[in-house]
């Protein structure tokens, strides 16, 4: 699964940019049966909150608990497509962001003050996710702007 480069965007949002690159720890989380893997931030996400129903993978949570990020892999027994896929479980109304490709979907929005993201690739009979939770305030803001 090739999450890292969305996770390390993603997390960014959660720490300054300086301490990130000079302090953060990566590790590999495998879900040895299905052969998913997603480099995870582990000083960052420091509280193992278990697995998950639905799929089988974890959830990981920063250390006050303010952000959490799962990674899943779900049964996709009738080997459906992203959009497919995605029109199953519903997603609530008023996504912000959302790009489906044969290959994948991502859909991103705000609810309850929180920012939620959540990435699925395909796999043979499984969609591959990384979802993440962490609160609107600390989203990042114009990092492109000058500003003069």
């Amino acid at each position: 699964m090739a999450a890292p480069r969305l996770l390390a965007v993603l997390v960014l949002s959660l720490v300054p940019t300086i301490a990130f690159a000079a302090t953060t720890e990566w590790r590999k989380y495998v879900i040895p049966s299905i052969g998913t893997n997603v480099d995870i931030p582990v000083t960052i996400f420091t509280e193992d909150g278990g697995s998950q129903e639905g799929g089988t993978g974890r959830r990981f949570f920063t250390k006050d608990h303010r952000a959490d990020l799962t990674v899943q892999s779900i049964p996709n027994l009738e080997n459906d497509s992203p959009a497919a896929f995605l029109a199953k479980k519903r997603p609530p109304a008023g996504i912000q962001y959302k790009r489906v490709t044969p290959r994948f979907f991502a859909v991103s929005s705000i609810r309850n003050d929180r920012v939620w993201y959540n990435r699925c690739n395909r796999a043979n009979r499984y969609m591959n996710c990384v979802l993440i939770n962490y609160p609107a305030a600390e989203e990042r803001q114009g990092c492109d702007r000058n500003p003069d």
